[in-house]
């Protein structure tokens, strides 16, 4: 469950720094309107999207072992269930 919070986090972090150099970068040169914030937005969901793609791929392994392992553990208990069953 670590992993999934760490990589959560990360991506939480990577949106939110895309989305404050988007927003100033809109800020400088296009007046603040909603349809600009929406737009902000959108851009910085595709920015953060691909970042995450690169810097985070190290986390998203780690991310997808811990599924892997409790996936098997899971299993694995459901087997063991399964043999105690037949047993009885």
């Amino acid at each position: 469950m670590k992993a999934f919070w760490t990589y959560t986090l990360a991506r939480f972090a990577v949106f939110g720094v895309s989305f404050g150099v988007v927003w100033l970068i809109s800020s400088i040169w296009l007046e603040t309107t909603r349809v600009t914030t929406l737009w902000v937005l959108l851009i910085s969901l595709v920015v953060s999207s691909v970042i995450s793609i690169f810097v985070l791929a190290g986390l998203r392994d780690q991310l997808a072992q811990s599924v892997q392992e409790r996936a098997t553990r899971m299993t694995q208990r459901v087997e063991e269930s399964r043999r105690a069953e037949d047993i009885d």
